[in-house]
Order: C-alpha cells, then structure tokens, then sequence
C-alpha cells in the first residue's frame, strides 16, 4: 500500500508515542495481559492512523466537460449560492464530506489556470456546521477553465482537521485530476459550478476523487 508523503512525520510521531507507551506498561506492571492489551490496542491505532494516509493509484480519465470530484467522501450539500469571495455571483454548491476513513489526497476537478490561491486562517468548527465555509481554517482556490469559465473550490478544516496543505499556487497550470492538496484528518471540500452545469450526483452518494463525475457543461 503506498502512503502520501504528508503522512511520514505524522507516523514517526504516532509510533514513537506508542513505543513510549508500551515500554511505561512493561515498567509498570508484571501482568502479562495488561502488556498484551496496551500491545494490541498500540496496534490498532497505527493500522488506523496508516489507513488515513494511504495514496491508492487513480487512473484519471480526463474529461473536458466534466467535472471530476476532488476528494473521496459523501456528498452532503448541493444547493444554489451566493459565492462573495472570487466570483461575486449565484452559483451551485457542492459539498463533499470526507470522514477519517476516507481518502484524503484533494484533486483538481478541472484543467486550466490557476487564479487564485488563497489560505484563511479560521476556526475548527464540526464540518457540518453552517459556518464553517466562511469561519473555519480554509484554502480558496480558483481556476480558469476554457468550458467551465472560473471554477471556484475550498478545503475546509473540521474539529479533527487540523492541518490544511495547498499546494495549488496562483498562476500554476491545473491538471485535472492531479494533486492540489491533502486535509488531515477528516474534513470537507467545497465547489462553485455555474448555475446551468448539469448536476450528475445526488445528497448522499459516495463518491471519489478523481473517479468520480460531479457534473458536465456545454458551453
């Protein structure tokens, strides 16, 4: 299984927690059990916290007219918005919640120029909570697309992420599908597609990054 580069210094610290942790029960007590159960349950949470950083191969098909999902999770927002921050226009929402078990790798959804990058310190509100598109921790980043026009989409941290990593830098050329960015530990990504894009999915499908087509547009 390969695992994302985001995760090397994460690990290293996680396992040298856990051997602290195992060595303090050997010291503490003579109870075999005790030593196995402290042993076993340092086991789970590194089996755990490696499957968070897990980078499975993606064969990205490029689409055009399509928009690709960014990130692996459940849709749980599509809705018509007031975007105020790039566009200054009414636009569809989407929102893609990822849960600690899901793939964190964030993927452009479109090909083009990149035009904005933008981080916003913030808050780390639960990534349901109304609010946390505007108050939470956040990236804004918007592309220009010959098809879609300007496409704007943010990761958003939650109340566990609390780490965001853009690597989308303004003027860089976006490859559909390619790598943008990593969120750790569970959170959202949101995206702005103009009010006549031809919505594929639904509230509640599960969806992945880079596989899945969010919505196509004939401009």
């Amino acid at each position: 299984m390969k695992l994302h580069r985001e995760g090397k210094g994460t690990l290293a610290v996680v396992f040298l927690a856990l051997l602290i942790i195992n060595s303090l029960a050997q010291w503490a007590t003579d109870l075999a059990w005790v030593e196995l159960t402290v042993l076993g349950l340092s086991v789970i949470v590194y089996a755990i916290v490696v499957q968070f950083f897990r980078n499975p191969k993606r064969t990205i098909t490029v689409n055009p007219k399509g928009m690709l999902c960014p990130a692996d999770g459940k849709v749980v927002v599509i809705q018509e918005v007031f975007e105020d921050e790039i566009l200054k226009d009414k636009c569809i929402q989407m929102s893609i919640f990822m849960s600690p078990f899901n793939v964190h790798v964030n993927r452009y959804p479109l090909g083009g120029i990149v035009k904005e990058a933008i981080y916003h310190p913030g808050k780390f509100l639960v990534a349901w909570h109304p609010k946390s598109s505007t108050l939470n921790e956040r990236t804004t980043v918007a592309v220009e697309n010959e098809n879609w026009g300007t496409v704007v989409f943010r990761q958003i941290a939650g109340a566990l992420a609390r780490r965001i990593v853009m690597y989308a830098k303004q003027g860089d050329l976006a490859a559909q599908g390619s790598e943008f960015g990593f969120i750790k530990f569970g959170s959202r990504v949101d995206l702005f597609l103009p009010l006549d894009s031809d919505i594929k999915v639904k509230e509640g499908d599960v969806v992945k990054g880079g596989i899945t087509v969010l919505a196509t547009r004939n401009a």
